[in-house]
Order: structure tokens, then sequence, then C-alpha cells
């Protein structure tokens, strides 16, 4: 294939469409991104048949920060007759070379109002198209996660892309957005900013352990405690720090200490913090330059925080950032794990991840 179909956030194609040219460029798999404004998703097309499904198993998608999915796909379907959108699709899946036998199909849609429009005739068309598939072959006869994904996403009335994506290598979920419901006694719904990154950046097997009662919190700006919310609610001890008051529920719980204090200024009183938090509105290096002193002086072991991102440049921004933490980290011996992503209940604004690694080399 010579396309790669990527997800992003409606008004975000120009950073996803700058990312993926510089990871393939770095791969040295060469084309060019087709962007249209406000879409949801991002087009690359590369210059030789093939590279497609290079880039999806040679870029890693946990390191795509605006990319929701990673899909290979075949050039556009247009006009599909309403009497019969089943057969060009098969079709197309058979006119590929080496199209891999898929454990599962997902028929999606772009995240935008428009697009969503289309989400209730995609979920009745992947009933027959799935058995129509599975009758080719090109689909298990009972689902397996192991396999790859077969992606049909249509971006308008009869017209869509057909692809795959790797299970190893791609977002677990539909449309590349988890499911989550805004808890009704949470006091804001920043509160599923945090519970997603959880999602994300955490391991299934690995949540109980990493996010125990018992363990000790710190959420710099917490006021009024959406993100101590999901703290509180995993059994942890919270140090909330603001000058603005916490939601009362919260106080109450007697698992919150609160500290009517500058963020920037706060300091822990002993060394028995395992997850700092922030979601502080302000400039992203000066949050991001406070998060990597925590973590090199050893006061949180690790970090989930937003960088809230500038109108324009926001690409040059993040990687800017990033990198200068990175450097940080290497500078001072500390061996990390990061991931960064715009999620989904994100607006301006991406969250990152930084875990510090123990009894392991440096890089």
């Amino acid at each position: 294939m010579k396309h790669v179909l990527l997800y992003c956030r409606s008004g975000f194609e120009k950073e996803c469409a700058g990312e993926i040219q510089d990871k393939a460029n770095n791969l040295e798999i060469f084309g060019f991104p087709r962007v249209k404004k406000q879409s949801g998703y991002v087009v690359f097309e590369c210059y030789q048949e093939g590279d497609a499904d290079k880039l999806i198993k040679q870029i890693d998608f946990k390191a795509l920060i605006f990319a929701r999915q990673m899909i290979a796909v075949s050039d556009a379907l247009t006009d599909l007759p309403t009497e019969d959108r089943i057969s060009p699709i098969l079709a197309a899946i058979e006119a590929q070379n080496k199209f891999p036998t898929c454990g599962d199909i997902r028929v999606e849609t772009p995240d935008t109002n428009e697009a969503k429009e289309l989400l209730k005739f995609c979920r009745k068309f992947t009933v027959p198209l799935r058995s129509a598939i599975r009758g080719k072959g090109f689909l298990f006869a009972k689902d397996n996660a192991k396999k790859p994904v077969l992606h049909v996403c249509f971006v308008a009335p009869g017209h869509c892309y057909v692809g795959y994506s790797l299970s190893q290598n791609n977002s677990q979920f539909f449309m590349g957005i988890p499911r989550l419901k805004f808890p009704s006694d949470a006091p804001s719904r920043s509160t599923l900013k945090l519970e997603e990154a959880f999602h994300v950046f955490i391991p299934k097997e690995e949540l109980d352990e990493r996010l125990a009662p018992g363990m000790w919190a710190v959420d710099l700006g917490a006021c009024p405690g959406g993100w101590t919310y999901q703290l509180v609610k995993r059994s942890m001890f919270v140090h909330a720090v603001d000058n603005g008051a916490m939601a009362q529920s919260l106080m109450d719980t007697g698992q919150v200490k609160y500290h009517a204090e500058d963020g920037f200024k706060y300091q822990p009183a002993k060394k028995n913090i395992t997850w700092l938090v922030c979601d502080m509105i302000e400039k992203p290096s000066r949050v991001a330059q406070l998060m990597g002193e925590w973590l090199i002086r050893g006061l949180a072991k690790e970090a989930i925080f937003n960088l809230k991102l500038p109108m324009k440049g926001r690409y040059d921004e993040v990687l800017e950032d990033i990198e200068n933490l990175k450097i940080f980290f290497k500078e001072n011996e500390v061996p990390f794990k990061l991931q960064a992503k715009h999620l989904y209940h994100d607006r301006e604004e991406i969250t990152v991840h930084v875990q510090i690694l123990k009894n392991i080399s440096p890089y």
C-alpha cells in the first residue's frame, strides 16, 4: 500500500501531518501528507508501493503525539453505490498484495460532527460487511486481538478508506478514542483527562500495581479537584496544592491534605511521593522544567502533566519542550520513559507521562 491514514483531533491536521512527515523522513521513506482542514484525519501518500506497510511497522505508534490511529490504506473509494457498497470494498482488499488476515474489523469515521452523523450507518454496515469479508478469508472466524485490525473509514457518504493496522502498534480503541463516562460526583470534567491518561500510558495489567491504594500523590494546581478525584477514588492520599478552594466532597474523604500555595514553590516534606500530576495553566516550557526538577531530585517516581499549547507554532513548541526535558534527564543521568499524547479529552494542550526507571542502565 502507498497511503497511511491517521486520525487526529479536528483542527490539528497540520500538526499531525508535520509529525508523520518527520517520522517518515527519519526512516528514509519518502512521501507527502494530504491535509484537509477540520477533517479530523491526514493521509500520508508514499512515493513507493508497499512503503505504507513499512511505515506502520517501523513508526512506534506510542511515539506519535497527535495521531489517534495509524492505518495502511489503499486509494480512497468514492461514489460507492448505495445498493452495493460491499463489493467495491472487497475488490479493494483483494487488489492488495499480501493483505493480512485480520482478527477484528472496525467501521469508523473521523471525529468531526459531520462525519459522526455516519456512525449509525457504520454500526449497521459492520454486520454484513464482517460476514462478507470472512467469506473471502480476510477475517478470522473468531475475533483475535493479537492479529491485525481491518479498518473501513467513511469520511463522507459513499467515500471511504480501506486498510489495516497492527494490533501491537495501534490504538486499541474504536476511532482511537477511549470511551469514558463522566462521574457525576467529580468536581470538574478535567477528571476525564487524567483517567484517559492512565488508560493510554499505563498497560492494563500494570494499573493495579502502579496506582495502588495507600500511595501518596501530589496534585499541583489542583483546584477544584478534578485530577485529585481520580487519585482519591483509587484509595490514594493526595497533597492538593492550589491557592483556590478544593471541592468539599474531596476534603471530606480524609485522603486529601490541602496546601494553599503556588504550585511552583511547593516542596513536599517527605520523599514518599509516587505520583506527581499537574494541570496548571502556565507556559509549557516552565511546566516541563518544573516536572523535570521534581523527578530528577527523586521527589516523585512518575508524573503526568499537561503542556498548554500556543495558538501558533504548536508542533514546534511541543518538540522543543519535550526535547529539552529529555536532555535534562540525560544530563543528570536519570533513566526515564517518556510518552506524550494529544488525548481525546485534551483541547489546546498535550498530556505527558514520565516514569523514572530503576535498576536500568540509562537510555
